[in-house]
């Protein structure tokens, strides 16, 4: 495997064709900043030129995927920078001809969440602890908004978007929010029986029978996305309550609801 390319601070990128390996790393719970969201889109956008790789794996360094985008990113001034800095990774991904897989331990929450399930495969550990906690600081997922209920049903992306409740690994993989659900100690062993399936492949058939089995969603996914962009912007952002939630949190003290 070649060394990890030293431009990248935020995630380390190792390339060993015909796999590229993206991981998150930025200690101690790998929060997703802005500096990040461009590193990672820089990141695929060049393992998206390599003919010779046909794999991503995208981790977590350390103790966890990620606990998501970084708070201080959804404040009004950054509202519209963070939006179009983390949907370019989320199309990024979506649009990838490569096979991407999410390799998910500790937690994973909110946009790191959004990141994982965009993959086309989702290993994770029985004890990972999967979420959407943005309605908690008066605020929604405008990813899993999009594309959620198409992976686990309306019903249950509703729940788990409008209570911002947790669940385990093993409760995602069960709803159809990740593939495969694994003990803690298995998930390096099924990460490379996975790759191996893989790796025996043709890369050509794989890239177009990725491309029909998104043919349909594609277009439903990039609507959804840009209506739920919109009303981001230009529905919650214009909410008290919305600029309270995120205020509370930085300021770490429960939030004051007004219902405006």
């Amino acid at each position: 495997m070649t060394p990890t390319i030293s431009q990248y601070e935020r995630i380390a990128l190792q390339l060993a064709p015909p796999l590229a390996h993206v991981s998150l790393a930025s200690p101690p719970v790998n929060v997703i900043d802005l500096r990040m969201m461009d590193e990672l889109t820089s990141a695929l956008a060049e393992v998206e030129t390599l003919s010779t790789v046909s794999m991503v794996v995208i981790s977590g360094g350390g103790k966890c995927f990620s606990t998501g985008v970084d708070v201080a990113a959804h404040t009004p001034d950054n509202i519209d920078c963070m939006l179009q800095k983390f949907h370019a990774v989320i199309r990024a991904v979506l649009n990838s001809k490569k096979i991407t897989l999410a390799v998910v331990h500790g937690n994973c929450l909110g946009g790191a969440a959004e990141l994982a399930m965009v993959c086309d495969v989702v290993i994770t550990t029985h004890s990972a602890t999967w979420g959407f906690p943005e309605i908690k600081l008066g605020c929604f997922p405008p990813v899993a908004a999009a594309a959620l209920g198409a992976l686990v049903g309306q019903k249950r992306a509703a729940d788990l978007i409008l209570t911002g409740r947790s669940i385990t690994g093993l409760e995602a993989a069960e709803i159809g929010l990740a593939t495969i659900p694994v003990p803690d100690d298995q998930l390096s062993a099924a990460v490379q029986e996975k790759l191996m399936m893989l790796s025996s492949l043709s890369p050509s058939a794989l890239a177009i029978a990725k491309k029909a089995i998104y043919s349909w969603d594609a277009a439903h996914v990039e609507k959804g996305l840009a209506r739920a962009e919109n009303i981001y912007r230009s529905e919650l952002m214009q909410c008290e309550d919305a600029r309270e939630g995120i205020r509370a949190f930085l300021e770490k003290r429960p939030p004051k609801w007004t219902g405006h």
